[in-house]
């Protein structure tokens, strides 16, 4: 035991040496901000060099009476659920099918990649090209088969546009999570079901989804909480118009900060939308724990 202790003792300074980098990054890019947005959403301040006046909880009780706060929080569960949704089924369909060994498997494993790997900026600015009314490729097509080109960046299509473009970038990502998955399962549990008599959209529901029921939940866990905090694309692509139709919370959190230079208000917008992504997580865990021991239980009926 002493000698154990002595050897911790011994290592506490090489592994504190490649533990300290991190923690000191992740202090002065995640906790410090988060504090500063904190303290400065209990103030009213025109600009961040400006003198400040204590308000206490006053921005946290006019968001909450403020329309634009609602839209911008409706907006943005609209374009997080259904990215998400579209990413999942889309990424989870590309998933059963590179799963399968034919021939050109891992080129197509390869291409599948591609989209995930362009920068957003690359990815937004050349759609936004494509899709341009006058002189998109896409509405040369679109005229050329005799069709009236379309705007889709209109009112009623701009977040239809963004969703779709959402899809196309992160859908890779669910791919792959979801393929490294499906290989640690066994093959003959498959093939047992298949000789019982079980189709295929059987085996998947009673097989595959069971078995990565938790990387699901993780997968929209974590692009629940991107999407939700997605502020370049749409940023990019419409810059929450038209007529604000795109104007999600991180749109307006930039708007109010950055722009109208209303400090303490936007920064109590950052701090409500922190709160909502910590409760999801809260939900996913305490699902996923209960889960947990719900199998656990289950284990132990069976050994005994």
């Amino acid at each position: 035991m002493a000698i154990d202790q002595l050897i911790r003792k011994r290592d506490l300074p090489f592994i504190l040496s490649f533990l300290l980098p991190g923690v000191i990054l992740f202090a002065v890019v995640i906790i410090v901000p988060s504090a500063l947005a904190v303290q400065y959403s209990l103030y009213e301040a025109a600009g961040f060099v400006t003198e400040a006046t204590y308000v206490g909880l006053y921005n946290f009780a006019e968001i909450l009476k403020s329309e634009s706060f609602w839209k911008a929080l409706g907006r943005t569960m609209v374009y997080a659920g259904f990215s998400v949704g579209g990413q999942l089924v889309l990424g989870i369909a590309i998933a059963l099918v590179l799963n399968q060994q034919f021939k050109g498997n891992n080129v197509l494993r390869g291409i599948s990649v591609v989209p995930y790997i362009i920068p957003v900026v690359t990815v937004t600015i050349g759609f936004e090209w494509m899709l341009d009314t006058s002189n998109g490729i896409i509405n040369h097509l679109i005229a050329g088969l005799g069709f009236e080109k379309i705007n889709f960046f209109k009112p009623h299509l701009a977040m239809f546009t963004a969703i779709m473009l959402s899809i196309w970038t992160w859908t890779p990502f669910v791919t792959l999570v979801f393929l490294s998955g499906l290989q640690t399962i066994p093959h003959e549990l498959y093939e047992s079901a298949t000789l019982d008599g079980a189709g295929a959209w059987k085996r998947f529901w009673k097989i595959t989804v069971p078995m990565v029921r938790d990387i699901i939940l993780t997968i929209v866990l974590l692009r629940g909480l991107w999407m939700f905090n997605k502020f370049d694309l749409i940023w990019l692509l419409t810059g929450g118009g038209p007529l604000g139709r795109t104007e999600t919370l991180p749109v307006l959190i930039y708007d109010t900060t950055f722009k109208k230079f209303q400090v303490g208000y936007g920064s109590a917008l950052a701090v409500i939308s922190l709160i909502i992504m910590m409760m999801a997580m809260a939900v996913y865990l305490k699902i996923f724990s209960e889960k947990k021991a719900k199998r656990k239980f289950k284990k132990r009926l069976q050994r005994t």
